[in-house]
This record gives C-alpha cells, sequence and structure tokens, in this order.
C-alpha cells in the first residue's frame, strides 16, 4: 500500500506579498481555481492511490486546511498539527511514527504541498519505479531532468544505476541551490537532475537512517506523537516533545548521509512554484510576454507578470517586471531577482512591519475577518462567519463594539440577552459586557464591526468559552 504524505508546513516567503505567514502560498490559488495544496491532494486521486492522504502541517493553519480539503471532497485524512516549525526532517518522521502504528511496512510518499506536476501517466511510472526499490529498503527522490539553468532548485549528481532496478540509481551527490554559471553546465551535462523534494520509503527504513544520523530528531518526534492528543478530528503532536527537534531539512538530515539513498531520473513536467518568476513561466501570457492576473491594465510593457488584487494597476514601458499589487502592500523586482525577495520580507519583520506575515483578511475556523478603515482610537472591521459557527464567548477591557449585519442573520449574545440581529439591524456591545457572535442560518453572514476605545489590538480578548478550543 502507498501512503501519500503531503507536507504542507512551508511559509513561501518568495512570494510576498500574496503568500505570507498567516496564509502561507500553498494555500492561494495563484495558478487556477484549485490551490497547490488541493492540486496536491487530488494528484493522489488521479493515480488511483487507495489510501487515504496524510497530511502535516502548522497547527495555526489547521481550519484551512480542513476546508480546502472538504471543498474538494476529501474528509477521510489524517492531519497531524506541528506545533512549531522544525523543517521537512520532523514532519516527515511524525508521519512515519504514525503511520508505524499501524503498519510500519507500509510504502510512504512524502510530497512537499506546493508543486505544479503535469502529465500524471509520467508521474505513475516514476512511482513505481521509485515503489519497487523502496520495498528494498532503499528511500527513493525524484530528479527532474533540467529544462533550462536554475538558480532557485537544489541539484542531484545521478550515480551508478542499482541492481536489477529499472530507471532508479544511486546518487552521487546533493548540490545546493548554484550560481548562474554552475546552472548552466549542470543543466547541459547531463549527469545532474533537479531536486524534487519527494521521497519514497518505508516508515521503518526512514525512521532507522533517521535515528542513524539525528538521533535528537527521531527520539523528539517519537515523543511528540506518543503523547500526541486529538483535538476536533486533528493529531495535535506533543509540544514540549515536538520542540526539543532539530530544525533540520530531510535532505540535511538523512537524505545526504545515507547510504540506502536512490533517484528516479524522470520527464514529467515539474516545478516548485516557490517564486513569481515561476509563476509567470507558468501562466499564460500575451503576445508581448506578459502575464496578468486580476484589474490589470498594460502599455508599451514586455515580459511582465502583474498581480492585483482588486486595485487597478496600470503598467507603461517597463521590460522584464514582477509587480504585486495587494490591498496593503505593493512589491515590485526585475525577474532575475525574483530569488531575493524573502531578504525584503525578512527587513520587514525585523523592523516590525506586521504587514510581513499577516494579511489584511485573517482566516478563523469560522470564517474570516478583515481591517476596513484604522484611525485613532477607532477601527471599521467585516466579519464574515459562516452558516452553523460561532466566535467564542468573549470579552474587551478596552474597546466597545457596535455591529451592523448586512447580510444574513446573527444571534448576538449580550450578557444575560439573546438578541436575534437581521440584515439592516445593529446592536452595541459597550465595554466590558461578555458577548458572542452566531449565525443560526443557512447562507453566510456578514457584519459591520466598528471598534472604538484607546486599545484595538486583537490581543485585547478574554475568551470564556471556545468551541474551537483556542
Amino acid at each position: 500500500m502507498i501512503v501519500p504524505v503531503i507536507l504542507s508546513g512551508g511559509s513561501g516567503t518568495r512570494l510576498w506579498p500574496v503568500s505570507r505567514k498567516s496564509y502561507p502560498k500553498q494555500f492561494c490559488a495563484l495558478l487556477g481555481q484549485d490551490t497547490p495544496f488541493q492540486e496536491t491532494v487530488q494528484r493522489t486521486r488521479l493515480l488511483g492511490l487507495e489510501a487515504e492522504p496524510v497530511v502535516v502541517g502548522n497547527r495555526e493553519h489547521r481550519f484551512i486546511m480542513a476546508e480546502q480539503l472538504r471543498q474538494v471532497g476529501v474528509e477521510k485524512v489524517d492531519i497531524i498539527l506541528e506545533p512549531v516549525a522544525r523543517n521537512s526532517a520532523a514532519a516527515m518522521a511524525a508521519a512515519a511514527f504514525w503511520q508505524m502504528q499501524r503498519d510500519e511496512e507500509a510504502l510512504l510518499w512524502f510530497m512537499p504541498a506546493d508543486a505544479v506536476i503535469e502529465d500524471h501517466e509520467a508521474l505513475g511510472l516514476a512511482l513505481e519505479q521509485a515503489c519497487e526499490a523502496a520495498r528494498h529498503d532503499y528511500i527513493v527522490t525524484f530528479g527532474i531532468r533540467p529544462t533550462r539553468a536554475e538558480t532557485g532548485y537544489g541539484y542531484i549528481r545521478q550515480g551508478d544505476l542499482l541492481d536489477g532496478q529499472e530507471n532508479v540509481y544511486h546518487i552521487a551527490r546533493f548540490l545546493e541551490k548554484p550560481e548562474a554559471s554552475r546552472a548552466e553546465t549542470m543543466a547541459a551535462d547531463g549527469q545532474h537532475l533537479w531536486n524534487s523534494g519527494m521521497f519514497v520509503a518505508r516508515a521503518r527504513v526512514f525512521l532507522e537512517e533517521l535515528k542513524r544520523y539525528e538521533p535528537a530528531i527521531y527520539e523528539a518526534v517519537a515523543g511528540a506523537v506518543q503523547n500526541a492528543s486529538g483535538d476536533l478530528g486533528f493529531v495535535q503532536l506533543d509540544e514540549a516533545s515536538f520542540s526539543r527537534s532539530p530544525s533540520i531539512s530531510v535532505d540535511y538530515a538523512v537524505a545526504e548521509r545515507t547510504d540506502r539513498a536512490a533517484v528516479v531520473p524522470s520527464s514529467f513536467c515539474w516545478m516548485d512554484v516557490g517564486s513569481w518568476d515561476a509563476v509567470w513561466e507558468l501562466t499564460p501570457k500575451d503576445g508581448n510576454g506578459n502575464a496578468v492576473r486580476g484589474n490589470v491594465f498594460l502599455d508599451h510593457a514586455r515580459n511582465c507578470y502583474v498581480n492585483s488584487d482588486g486595485v487597478v494597476a496600470t503598467v507603461t514601458g517597463v521590460d522584464d517586471l514582477i509587480i504585486i499589487v495587494t490591498r496593503d502592500a505593493v512589491m515590485v523586482s526585475h525577474r532575475e531577482r525574483a530569488q531575493d525577495i524573502k531578504h525584503m520580507v525578512s527587513r520587514l519583520k525585523d523592523e516590525g512591519h506586521p504587514e510581513a506575515e499577516q494579511h489584511v483578511r485573517m482566516y478563523r475556523p469560522w470564517g474570516f475577518y478583515e481591517s476596513l478603515i484604522q484611525g485613532d482610537r477607532f477601527q471599521v472591521k467585516r466579519i464574515h462567519v459562516s452558516p452553523g459557527e460561532k466566535l467564542s464567548l468573549q470579552k474587551h477591557f478596552h474597546r466597545a463594539e457596535h455591529w451592523v449585519v448586512v447580510a444574513g442573520t446573527a444571534l448576538v449574545t449580550r450578557d444575560d440577552e439573546q438578541i436575534m440581529v437581521r440584515e439592516n439591524e445593529s446592536v452595541y456591545l459597550p465595554l466590558g459586557c461578555v458577548h458572542r457572535l452566531e449565525n443560526p442560518g443557512r447562507i453566510p453572514m456578514t457584519l459591520i464591526e466598528v471598534q472604538s476605545g484607546p486599545y484595538l489590538g486583537e490581543d485585547d480578548i478574554v475568551r470564556l468559552d471556545d468551541l474551537y478550543r483556542r
């Protein structure tokens, strides 16, 4: 049995400002209607895999993952939540330990949640070849034959053919992301492959090698799984144990050190959607090489990618630029410097700009909210509550709130009262009152919230009762 394991813990800073820590790239529909996370899940169905996927992701994204799975009809799935980020080796170990409780000889197909793959027939063939080698206790990765000199990917140097295997080779060496001249040489010599980050291995074999080379990761994750708890259908890893794990990628921890590493050279179309230059390459273009998304107008522009979220964006007389416009941020970069955007995000974070990690729209298990206007001692928000959902029972020490329902119906708890507030009606919540918002209807409910007071931070919330155990 092949168990697909989807690794969804990345932050995607090179795709800022669309991708941010609060809502990273794997959950953003950058190329079509479905997100990379959803496409990865559906890929396992297209290949006819019978086992339900295991998802490993950030605890803060648990309800986003569950909702996106629901949207594509996947409900029987184990979602393992990382309490802190500890890189791919620990994430893969968590899935392997979890599967060991059921079948230690099961084949695990580890795959990042943010890659684009075309030609599923060729992918299926490569998976069969990888699984055959994995049944002989190899840890097998997929190497993609380069189509260009790419500096944003790691590379694998292909070694000798494995005895008794078809199209599976020893790995001679892993190489870091190269400089441009080195990338050109490796792309042309026929001996190097792009490192896809996908692996196939038995749970037992992967953990044996992890214990051999990184016993600290092994012990920490073993404890985190052993002491895991169930929470609203999720698997919550024990935070104290998991936090003790070193933060190391699987390449450094295992793949570059084990004598069981192997690679399947593959020619299916694969791309790590890790930068805006990659998005430009995958997006249909006009006659001047421009790719656009959103409300964009171009004039005498060539080979640009422009993405605007609602705001009208006009671009004139420029070449080879990436321009991203959101409600609270604008990013402009030369396409050749697309990999460097993460450095700017680090600067924003270091200087205390919330835009580095947070969107204007913040998703919650009950729906979402977004700030519309913020001034001295007041803030206006839009709050969207899904049918049947409710916010926590709470109070504030520093602000009063006025709610105006603009769509649907709200059931409002205010101290000892329960008030039904319908469209175009409002309710006032004085400072310090205990209150809760609920959508009792069958359609989404939207209201406008006006906050007033000397402090309007999100941490001014005292939760007295919460369905989502926050």
